[in-house]
């Protein structure tokens, strides 16, 4: 296996700082996250990094049991970039001071101005005068270490960029990591430059890697993969089939829940193009009629993923001696619901793809693509072969159009949001907008309301479109339709849809780690 030059990141618990490995990703630089309190003086020596990240955090560097780096990390001679909780890390523990706010917090968009002196990290910045930063913090550094000269400020934040170029060691108290920051990716190309990366990790890299890892983790075991039908575990499981071959089987659980024609499709492509090896459960009657009369949304999730977890379970022992789980987690799944690799990042999600399953199962996971954002997901889709209009498919939530059809679910309002659904599709596709779209689909609103339809009254159901646009999945924003496609969706939607006399177009945008768009 090639050994690539490696750059560890250092979590503190920002919930962005798998962004700051997307960042480096993207510069085809090999990166670990590891929590701090596993990075030991031992753990140093074996993973012989050739330069290092902090990342930010919530914590407080003078609060008691505050995190910290091992102090032997600044003996190594490797460059450290710290980020900032990082920044306030490097001057607590080289001889600087921090303190608390006192009205100089800043959170979101702040404007950084270039101090005297030039700094290569800072190649391609302060261009034009001044540059947009996405600023996160309460306590703030109050005096620099020794060894340390300024080369950034903001309004609060005087030691906004610092230095000390000998030691190759820099801190900034914002987050280049994210879109906020438009020059952040540059100020990462400009550091992992000066360490001396040849940027030689790809996804054909990484499917080498991937492959090999699968097989020795497996051996000759049996494997068993939930198949959703989305990109996600379909990319795990034609790579994981690549690896072992028929020692996999997938169970595709139909729940009644997916879109129009979407089981066919599943079935089609795996079983009859892949020639998988497939288990076909269709049990919608046994969700539906789960769900029947349940309107909470968290009770709909936990039903459906309890039924799942004994549904999987009743087909999955139709393969007898499985020993191992295939699951498609991401990054965003793990982040979302438990801290990266058991660091301190805190909990947002309640639910995560069958919690539970591997202990109940006694089964071990393989989750080959949980370091991975969707994008890179779908780079790998294509590296193994699988056809664009796959790959490229909006994400899909597990439980399916129970979450998009808010209140009761029955068997016709579900027939409803299916034919709104593949309508509102269909006119995203015929507009050339699908690919500029992160995810788009219609929810069906609880409530019927009355109008007029010719010379008649009706009184049926209100649906909402809804399409955001995002880069890393973290964050989005909503799409801005013109109003001509939004008129003319509308208007097909209410003409061919029975069942639907009035639509909306909801505008709600996904800020950093606040809310979940279903």
């Amino acid at each position: 296996m090639t050994q690539h030059d490696r750059l560890l990141i250092i979590d503190f618990g920002s919930q962005v700082t798998q962004l700051i490995a997307r960042r480096l990703r993207e510069l085809n630089v090999y990166c670990e996250i590891h929590p701090y309190q596993n990075v030991t003086e031992a753990f140093l020596k074996g993973f012989a990094p050739k330069a290092v990240i902090f990342s930010g955090g919530p914590s407080s560097v003078f609060a008691e049991g505050a995190p910290m780096p091992p102090a032997c990390v600044f003996e190594m001679g490797v460059p450290i970039l710290g980020i900032c909780y990082g920044q306030q890390v490097m001057m607590h523990c080289l001889g600087g001071k921090v303190e608390r706010g006192h009205g100089t917090a800043e959170f979101g968009r702040a404007f950084v101005t270039p101090a005297e002196g030039r700094l290569a990290i800072l190649d391609g910045w302060f261009e034009d005068g001044r540059e947009q930063v996405w600023m996160s913090h309460g306590d703030h550094v109050s005096q620099i270490a020794p060894g340390f000269q300024v080369f950034g400020t903001s309004p609060n934040a005087p030691f906004a960029i610092t230095a000390d170029p000998a030691r190759h060691f820099y801190a900034v108290q914002f987050h280049p990591e994210v879109h906020h920051t438009p020059k952040g990716a540059k100020l990462y190309e400009n550091f992992v430059k000066l360490a001396g990366f040849k940027g030689d990790w790809t996804m054909g890299a990484y499917r080498e890697e991937a492959i090999a890892k699968i097989r020795a983790q497996v051996g000759d075991q049996k494997v068993i993969c939930g198949l959703s039908g989305g990109v996600d575990s379909s990319v795990a499981a034609v790579l994981i089939h690549e690896a072992i071959g028929d020692q996999l089987t997938c169970v595709f659980v139909d729940h009644g829940l997916l879109r129009l024609g979407e089981a066919e499709q599943v079935v089609t492509m795996f079983r009859d193009h892949y020639n998988m090896p497939l288990i076909h459960a269709d049990e919608s009657d046994l969700f539906l009629g789960a769900l029947e009369g349940v309107s909470d949304p968290e009770v709909k999730r936990k039903t459906i993923g309890r039924l799942f977890i004994d549904v999987f379970q009743k087909h999955a022992a139709d393969v007898g001696g499985a020993t191992f789980l295939a699951q498609g987690t991401l990054y965003p799944d793990v982040i979302e619901s438990v801290s990266f690799s058991g660091g301190p990042s805190v909990t947002i999600k309640s639910h995560h793809n069958v919690g539970g399953l591997p202990e109940k199962m006694g089964l071990k996971l393989v989750e080959p693509l949980r370091e991975l954002f969707k994008d890179e997901v779908r780079a790998l889709g294509r590296e193994l072969g699988l056809p664009d209009s796959f790959i490229g498919r909006h994400p899909f939530p597990g439980p399916g159009l129970a979450i998009r059809c808010p209140g009761e679910i029955t068997r016709e309002k579900l027939e409803i949001l299916r034919q709104a659904d593949a309508v509102y599709i269909d006119q995203i596709r015929r507009h050339g907008l699908y690919d500029e779209i992160w995810q788009a689909f219609v929810a069906l609103l609880p409530v019927r309301t009355v109008g007029v339809m010719g010379d008649g009254r009706t009184y049926d159901y209100a649906c909402a479109l809804r399409a955001v646009t995002s880069v890393d999945g973290m964050t989005a924003d909503y799409y801005p339709f013109t109003h001509e496609f939004l008129g003319e969706t509308a208007t097909r939607i209410i003409n061919e849809v029975q069942g639907i006399n009035r639509v909306t177009y909801d505008i709600t945008s996904k800020p950093p780690g606040t809310i979940e768009w279903e």
